[in-house]
């Protein structure tokens, strides 16, 4: 989700779901040691649980980026061994790992010396290229559980690095929901969590019979809404108060405290379009916010006049 679940993103999201672990966007290992911290790795305490996302493909760097992400207070600390870009590729890590599974390997141990209490997990694909998934998926599995990963979460699609933009191989290479699913079977003792294009929350129930864990991206980026019933059906727990009113007030505020630390109210807005997703007022809140907020001197009041421009078309709930 690069460019997508910064935290201005993960602040949005946590006032619809108190229960879901949210992700960052991935960090480079060699930016979290060299690079600015407060900037790639800067979070709000509310964003609880949070994992960090590395990449990266030289284990003693690794693990010291898992060390800095560890004592930061991440609650989880996840290798990319998924994303396709050519950006990725360049500096030998992302999906182009599953051709070197005993690297990968090498690399979780030494995350998971780092990381003391906290949880090290794998992001991966089913295979790159011409590689056969059955083989790729199950050799790279075999080598992270080995090696002492406490997940493993599948995008149940290959990524063809050659030939296909990131955007295509995201939905070009058709989904093998039956694999990820066998591979569960097959590791019974250890967490395997499912992804890719898994639109809502139905879908995601049904892989729960069957996985230990789900994980949705655009499908929450796009359409937020979803996330306001995971508590209750995901998690069984008390659903936080969907008001809009409340959502769009707690991130006005923030939208307020970014612009005056010289930030832009864009920043925020731009996560928030989807918020009223299929309902009465959706066109008119995009347009605004669209509109308004990347004027010179917006400020969170850019949230709260959209808000008031669909009270009367019964959009208040989100």
């Amino acid at each position: 989700m690069m460019d997508w679940t910064d935290r201005h993103c993960r602040l949005f999201h946590r006032q619809l779901t108190r229960c879901a672990l949210l992700y960052t966007e991935m960090v480079v290992a060699d930016a979290v040691i060299r690079g600015d911290r407060a900037r790639l790795l800067r979070f709000d305490p509310a964003e609880h649980p949070l994992a960090v996302q590395l990449g990266g493909s030289d284990p003693e760097t690794l693990a010291e980026a898992t060390r800095i992400c560890a004592d930061l207070g991440f609650d989880e600390i996840n290798l990319n061994v998924g994303c396709p870009s050519d950006r990725v590729q360049s500096g030998t890590f992302g999906a182009c790992l599953m051709r070197t599974p005993d690297l990968v390997a090498r690399c979780v141990a030494a995350m998971k010396e780092a990381a003391g209490a906290v949880p090290v997990t794998v992001k991966c694909r089913i295979g790159v290229d011409e590689q056969e998934p059955r083989d790729a998926l199950w050799a790279l599995a075999h080598g992270v559980i080995a090696a002492g990963t406490d997940a493993v979460w599948v995008h149940a699609r290959k990524a063809w690095l050659d030939g296909l933009s990131p955007k295509e191989n995201r939905d070009v290479p058709p989904l093998d929901y039956p694999l990820v699913h066998a591979l569960r079977r097959d590791f019974p003792n250890h967490f395997i969590g499912i992804n890719g294009g898994i639109a809502d929350l139905n879908q995601a129930i049904a892989h729960l019979a069957v996985m230990d864990g789900v994980m949705i991206g655009r499908a929450a980026y796009q359409t937020p809404g979803i996330l306001t019933d995971v508590d209750r059906r995901i998690y069984g727990a008390e659903t936080l108060a969907s008001d809009a009113a409340r959502i769009v007030a707690v991130m006005a505020d923030h939208t307020d405290r970014h612009v005056a630390a010289g930030g832009r109210a864009s920043h925020v807005t731009r996560h928030m379009v989807g918020l009223f997703h299929g309902r009465p007022g959706a066109r008119q809140w995009r347009r605004h916010l669209s509109e308004k907020a990347v004027l010179p001197g917006a400020t969170g009041h850019v949230l709260r006049q959209a808000l008031s421009l669909i009270e009367d078309a019964g959009a208040l709930a989100a």
